[in-house]
Formats: C-alpha cells, structure tokens, sequence
C-alpha cells in the first residue's frame, strides 16, 4: 500500500464513524406518533447524510466525504426550521437537488454546491463565510446560483432578465453552475403542485421558454424533456391529459410489437457480426404535442411515436449497420440524417433513419456509439468532471465541448450593450431548438433555426458581413436577403461598402438572436453618430466665430471637466442638446466669454383673431447671423437627425432656422413662425441653418394651406383637383362648418418649395368657391 493512500483512508475511517452512529441512531429511533406517520405517507422521506454519500461513492470511490459532511450539516444547520410549500423540511429542496445531479455523476464541488445553493440567499449565511468553510471555488459556484436582490427594476421580465443575464455570465465562467441551476428547476417543477398558483404558470413558462431549451442546448436530452413535460402539464393540463391517454392506450397495444423489433432488429445486425443493444423508446406528451402543432397533424397521423436506439461499439459500426437496415427493411424517403458527420451544436451525434419494419410499421432508428449515447442523454454531464488532471472544468469544456463553446460565444454576443427586455428576447431567440445546415461558398457548415434567412446567414458568418449585406445568391442563383433558407443550400452574401449601416427594418425580418442584437447596436451606433457630427458642427462653428481653435487633442484635454469618456461622447450630447457647445468651449479655454447675440428683437405684439381663430402675429422680427458658415439640410433625407415644424413645415424658399431639441435633433421653423417666440430666451438652441436640396433629385416638403371655400356640392373635389393639376400632394384635410353658407378647411399637403406652394395659393384663390386661401405658419 502506498504511504500516501494511508492518511486518505484514516481520513475516510474517521468519517464513517459517525455515519454508522447515524444508522444506528435511525434504526433505534421510536416509531412517529399516527399523525407523523400519515404525513410520511404523503410525502417521500427525506434521504439521510450517508443515503448521499453512497450514491456519490458508487461512481467515485475517491469522493471527498468530509467535504460532503461538511455541506450537509452547514445546510441542514443554516436552513433550520424553514418549511417548503409542500410542509417539507426546505432542506429537503438542496438535497434532492443534490440528489439529482449524482445521477449525472458529479464531482464533490458541485454536489456539495448543490447543497449550499440557497443559503446565501434565503439565509443568514454570507459569501465569505461559504469561502472560509469550504474555499473560493464552491462559493464562486453558490454565489453564481444566487439571484439578485434588491434590485430596483420596474417589470417582472426586466427583473427576469436579469437574473437570467447573471446566471448565464456565471455559466460563462464555471458550467457546474448551469447543472446545478437545471437540477434545481427540475425538483422545482416536480413539486410545483405545492407552489402558489400564481407563481406556477409564471415558473412553467419561464421552465418552457429558457431551461428546458438551455439543457437541449447543452444536450442533456433526458432533462430537457422531462422539464417540457412538466410545464407542458403545468400550462396546458387537458392537452396533457388527452396526449399521455392515447399514448398509454397505443402503448398497450404495440407491447408485442415493440418487443418484436427490438429483437428482430438484434438478430439481424448480430447475424451480420455487428453487436448491438436495441432499445424502444415512447416519444413524450409535449414532444408529440409540439409535432401534432408544427405539421398541423392529428394523433391518428403520426406514424413515429416509438423511436429505437441501437448502440454499436465502434464509428464504423454505425455506417455498417446503417447498410444492414436499408438492406433489410424499405427506407422512407427524406427521413435519412447523418448527425455524426455534421453533429449538431449541442455535440449530439447519431446516424437518424426511419425504415418500414415489421408488421409494415415505421421504425424510427438513432443509430450511435456508447460514448455519443452518453453524450446524447447527459451532453455536458456525460464529460468527466470529476476526474483529475484534466484543469478546470471550464476549461476542459472549452477544449472538449462544441456545446459550451457555442453557449460561452453566444453569452459574450447577448451581453454586449442590451437592456434586459432585449436580452431575454435574444436569449430565447438563441435558445431556438429546431436547426437547418447551409453551406458558404467555401464549404463551411452554418447551423440555424428553422425560417431563418439569408440575412440570418450573413451574419451567422460574420457581423461586419451582416452589416453591409446588399444581396445573396442561394444555390447560385439570385435571390431576395429575406429568402427563407433550407437544409443544404449554398448561400453567398453579396456585400457593398457603400452601406455603412443595416436598414433597421431587417431587425423585425431576423430570426436569430445574433443578428436582431447585431442590428440595433448598428442602428444606434449610426443614430449616436449622427448626433455626433451634428455636435461637431455646432462646436467648430461656434469655435470659428468666437475665433479660438478647436482640436480633437484640446477637446481630449478638457474631457474630465465635461464628465464624458471620449470626443465622441461629447459631440453626440451636443447634438442631443444634453450639453452646450459653450460649455465646450469653455472647458477648452476658461476665459473663453460666451457672446450672447440677442435671439430675437420683436415689436410689441399685434394679435387678432382670425377668419379661421388662429393667432396672427404681425411686424415679429428675429435677428438672424449671417448665413456663412450655417449648416446644411437635406430635408427629410439628411443625415442628421433633422425633422419640420410638426405645424405648418418650411418649404425651400424659406428663410428657416434650426432649434435643437434635447432628443430630438433639430427642428427646422421658417423665419415668420409665430412659435419661435417660445425660445427668444434659450439663444444656446438656435443654430443657422440652409437649404441644400439637389434639385436632380427633387423631395417633397410639408406646408399647411388654410381656405374659406363656399358650401356647395363639389367644393372639395374642385379645390383637391387643382392641387392635383399642380402637383401637389395631400397628406391630410379637416373641415370645419362655421356657418351655413361657409366651410373652413385646413389641409396639410406636400410641395417641392415656396414657388411650388405659392402657385397652389393663387390657383386655389382664382377658383370662385374659394373666398380665401392662405399659408399657415406654424
């Protein structure tokens, strides 16, 4: 015997002694009082100290059981007297957990997490006291199980997704936490018939939509369905029920038949030197639910309930007997899929054929090694992580596990810049199950969810090829972005620098999470820097007319007296009209004086109410700088953040000023309009402003027209056919009776500038129902 075994096994002989005394402390105990016994009689009883040692000892010999000891006690200790819904000791809830991932054969850190799980949150237990008693590695795990608290957010899903944001980053940094958060939802979801019931739909929707699709995920198969079936119990009870009935009743009937083909297909693949183990296998209720939904069959029309798993003992096995069984049995077309070759993200891999076997019934076969039938039952689980050697199980994961690869990639994508409604969106959207494979040009194997599309696939392969996508060709040929994709199509994204930018209506086109996230961050990155040139605009142009220098380098300077990380951050407040450009000036140059020109010099008002109400305000002057150096527009195509007077608009033609609105950009008023009285005092909102339409490419521009017209049969059609004769378009008309003879009528219509709308004016007044036509300003 080696020396160093000795302390090992004194250490392991000290800890059995006290669980011996446990055994016999159980079995003199006296029998419980008639009620008690009752009580047992409803609820499993709770499974003792050394009941978990055992089971973690029968897979690993080695286990540490004065750590286990340890968790136990401090658990059962710190959970004292609280009671679960159900009337159960609450300690029975981590040690069922724990229970559970012992099934899955896990290392001592993760069962005695599973242990601690709760207790810094519904204890007084503390992080570094979980660190002291047993080390940094267990407490990272606990605290990465642990939901926020006191977080003051204003929805449930907003505090939702945050908590799911934490578990994932924590996932991120340690797997063992996502094995025990599964096995924690699954003991909850077995006992949720104890929960209140308002909880209970929320708990099974949020089971449905992120943790059972998560265990799929990470290919742990077994989890992933019984989770499914649960809230598909939970959520829909008399589906349930009707499914699981006709299940139990073609059970019934097909006992025979299952044990036919189990043994027919043994005997042929055995004949031919293959040995196999053959299993049948009953589809679950939601898993029939789901497909009776999607191919929008009824129950009688499913023709694969019962799926077969042979297990072969080597690669070469499976395509051998592939070979025996389309030899043997008449294959059914389209339903041939070798997931060895291509396995799917969740490192499932399996040859998938459905055959007319015996009794001309249709046999759907999985056809896999035994080490890709544990991966398939346990994904992730199934990787040693209890064994020595081998690093962290982090990084042993991101050498061995496509899975958790892609789990780790996609957590860095969602985590990047989304509030928490988006991040859950995108999470769910990732979390997809359904897959078809496409191909690039050069041959590499792009998985998506099913309806994704060829935008979808652009940025699959990269985001900058995403961003500037302008075309594809699928299969060679030309097609639409928004071409739903299929298994096995070849698509090459054709892509333009000339696009700077994704439109952002492909954000509600996208199927995928990656390329919906993708997308915003462009289309905000885009919007931030329109405001950004705006800001830049105003600065140098207030640094040009104040005469003082202006530099990226001096601004950078100056930034910690701003409170703004970057130039950039600077320029976009600026633009939103969050900070003054004198403010930047400012902090470039302390002794810079701000000039504050007079905004507005305006005659004492003359107000009359007119034929039509509205205020008319005669002889109002603004004082405006001189047009050097005023910023250019392009009306409704800039590239700034630039919108019209929601009341009345401005034409070409117009003398037009710019008033930045926090928020909002710049709103463009003509000179005359009676609403720029609301901002004489605030001059650090007006900004010069020109025309700079491109008269190859005319646009249309808002103006509002005010008539007087008689009221006879036709007026409307005849004042509506003269702004068509002229070009004109209509965007809106209200229409007001004053008096029995007269009709006011306001329209907002669209011209190409002052000549345009002035011709309208004068026709419209030329017309004999029309006793007054005129522009209103807003």
């Amino acid at each position: 015997m080696a020396s160093t075994d000795l302390p090992r096994m004194q250490n392991q002989a000290r800890t059995r002694a006290p669980l011996e005394l446990a055994r016999k402390a159980d079995a003199a105990a006296p029998a419980p009082p008639p009620a008690e016994r009752a009580g047992r009689a409803r609820t499993p009883q709770m499974m003792r100290q050394y009941d978990l040692i055992e089971r973690v000892r029968r897979y690993n010999p080695n286990t540490d059981e004065p750590l286990l000891n340890r968790a136990y006690v401090y658990a059962m200790k710190a959970h004292g007297e609280q009671m679960r819904a159900s009337g159960d000791p609450y300690f029975s809830h981590p040690l069922e957990v724990a229970a559970i991932l012992t099934d899955l054969k896990l290392d001592d850190s993760t069962i005695a997490a599973a242990l601690l799980h709760d207790t810094i949150e519904d204890t007084e237990a503390t992080r570094d006291e979980i660190d002291q008693l047993f080390g940094p590695d267990i407490g990272r795990l606990v605290e990465g199980l642990t939901k926020l608290k006191r977080l003051d957010l204003v929805t449930k899903e907003a505090k939702q997704a945050e908590n799911l944001r934490k578990l994932l980053l924590a996932i991120a940094d340690d797997v063992r936490v996502l094995l025990v958060k599964l096995a924690d939802r699954l003991h909850n979801m077995r006992t949720i018939q104890h929960m209140p019931q308002a909880s209970r739909k929320r708990t099974a929707e949020e089971t449905l939509d992120i943790y059972a699709p998560l265990a799929g995920r990470m290919g742990m198969q077994g989890m992933r369905e019984e989770l499914e079936d649960l809230a598909f119990r939970e959520l829909n009870p008399e589906a349930y029920k009707v499914v699981s009935e006709r299940l139990e009743s073609v059970a019934a009937r097909t006992r025979g038949l299952v044990a036919e083909i189990e043994a027919q297909l043994t005997k042929k693949l055995a004949d031919r030197g293959v040995t196999v183990e053959v299993s049948g296998r009953r589809k679950r209720a939601y898993s029939i639910w789901r497909k009776m939904e999607r191919k929008s069959v009824g129950f009688e029309q499913l023709s694969d309930i019962y799926g077969f798993r042979v297990v072969v003992p080597t690669l070469a096995d499976c395509y051998q007997a592939v070979g025996i069984v389309h030899t043997t049995w008449p294959v059914v077309p389209g339903r041939f899929k070798d997931y060895i070759s291509t396995p799917k993200q969740n490192d499932y891999r399996s040859v998938h054929t459905t055959v007319i076997g015996p009794g001309r019934q249709r046999v759907e076969l999985q056809i896999r090694t035994r080490g890709m039938h544990e991966i398939a039952e346990y994904g992730i689980a199934a990787h040693s992580l209890y064994k020595d050697g081998v690093g962290s199980p982090t990084e042993m994961l991101s050498r061995e596990s496509s899975a958790y690869a892609w789990l780790r990639k996609t957590i860095e994508l969602l985590a990047e810049g989304s509030n928490p409604e988006e991040f859950l969106e995108h999470t769910k959207l990732e979390l997809f199950q359904d897959q078809v494979f496409c191909f690039s040009p050069k041959g590499k194997l792009i998985a998506l969810p099913r309806r994704a599309n060829a935008i979808d696939f652009a940025y699959a392969v990269h985001t900058d090829i995403g961003n500037t996508a302008v075309g594809c060709k699928i299969n060679g040929k030309i097609a639409p972005l928004v071409s739903e994709l299929t298994n096995g199509d070849e698509v090459e994204i054709i892509t333009s620098k000339a696009q700077e930018a994704p439109p952002a209506a492909w954000e509600s086109l996208v199927i995928t999470g990656k390329a919906r996230a993708a997308i915003r961050r462009a289309t905000r990155a885009a919007v931030r820097s329109q405001y950004a040139g705006l800001g830049r605009r105003i600065v140098e142009r207030l640094c040009q007319r104040a005469r003082i220098g202006y530099s990226d380098e001096k601004l950078t300077g100056a930034l910690p007296r701003l409170a703004r990380a970057s130039v950039e951050e600077v320029m976009s407040a600026v633009g939103r009209g969050e900070m003054r450009a004198a403010d930047v000036a400012r902090a470039m140059y302390p002794d810079y004086k701000e000039e504050r020109a007079a905004a507005a010099v305006r005659q004492p008002k003359q107000e009359s109410s007119g034929w039509f109400g509205l205020r008319k305000a005669k002889a109002v002057k603004f004082k405006v700088p001189e047009t050097e150096g005023a910023i250019p527009i392009r009306g409704i195509n800039s590239d700034l953040p630039v919108r019209f007077a929601p009341d009345g608009g401005a034409v070409p033609g117009d003398r037009i000023v710019g008033i930045v609105t926090p928020g909002e950009g710049i709103t463009i008023y003509p000179i005359q309009s009676p609403a720029l009285r609301d901002f004489e005092d605030r001059p650090e909102h007006w900004l010069d402003v020109r025309w700079d339409v491109d008269e190859t490419t005319p646009h249309r521009f808002p103006a509002r027209i005010a008539l007087e017209t008689v009221n006879e049969p036709g007026s409307l059609a005849q004042v509506t056919q003269v702004i068509a004769e002229h070009d004109g378009n209509i965007d809106n008309i209200r229409m007001t009776r004053k008096a029995p003879d007269f009709t006011q009528v306001v329209i907002d219509l669209e011209v190409y500038d002052l000549k345009h709308l002035t011709s309208i004016i004068a026709q419209l007044r030329a017309k004999k129902m029309v006793s007054k036509a005129e522009r209103v300003s807003a």
